[in-house]
């Protein structure tokens, strides 16, 4: 079982976050999911915070983008680990996001009914019993801040009035990006969702690609070739 002690460490420590948390050799330890092998393995935190950088292509940049779907549309496709932005007829800003196991089963459209700077954190009732199983102690909530998983803003999402409970958030695991982790929805660099925040207005659709699905009847996306005069607008 986790003291409080070491808890506390990690809540003051920046590294608390929505996920799986184990101690092994006094090392934090994050489940991803190997798609080679299709399983979830565990990894040391540590190791990939020291070792692991964010590849060049989940950097942002301006795409082409064939779809059928209006501009302000945001499209996630998490086999691929990129969020689209749609811009203008044929344009897009394209995101490199982390999926969590909920953003990884999850598939479907949605519309963004709330914006919250520096969000709280609440946590399901159900991922606290989990958690609590192993005998790690989640917050009821946990208020905005740098050491908040949600990071510097959220998007949330909703069908209908319902509150589907996935959210696009920024992380405090910069690292993340790219990969899928145990926990959470639809993460992404903190100054990327400050940037898609101001532009995302309420209401507009989400539309995700799940895992294994084709995206042709989604979208389909070509590389403008002055994206790289233009990677971070």
């Amino acid at each position: 079982m986790i003291s409080r002690r070491d808890t506390m460490k990690v809540l003051l420590g920046g590294t608390f976050a929505a996920t799986n948390f184990g101690l092994i050799s006094n090392a934090f330890a994050e489940r991803i999911y190997n798609h080679a092998e299709r399983k979830w393995v565990e990894v040391d935190l540590n190791e990939i915070r020291t070792d692991r950088r964010v590849p060049s292509k989940y950097k942002r940049k301006k795409v082409r983008i064939n779809t059928k779907h209006p501009v302000g549309t945001i499209i996630i496709h998490t086999d691929k680990k990129f969020l689209y932005h749609v811009t203008g007829k044929g344009k897009a800003t394209r995101y490199g996001v982390g999926v969590g196991r909920e953003g990884f089963a999850w598939n479907g459209d949605a519309t963004i009914k709330r914006k919250a700077e520096w969000p709280t954190w609440t946590p399901p009732a159900e991922m606290r019993a989990r958690e609590a199983k192993k005998g790690i102690i989640l917050p009821i909530t946990q208020a905005g801040g740098i050491d908040n998983p949600l990071g510097a803003r959220a998007l949330y999402l909703y069908q209908g009035n319902v509150d589907t409970l996935y959210r696009i958030h920024g992380t405090n695991q910069p690292w993340s990006i790219g990969l899928n982790l145990s926990s959470g929805c639809i993460r992404m660099l903190n100054s990327d969702v400050e940037y898609l925040y101001e532009k995302v207005k309420l209401g507009s659709k989400v539309v995700v690609v799940g895992p294994g699905e084709s995206a042709s009847n989604t979208f389909s996306e070509s590389l403008n070739p002055f994206a790289s005069l233009f990677s971070t607008n």
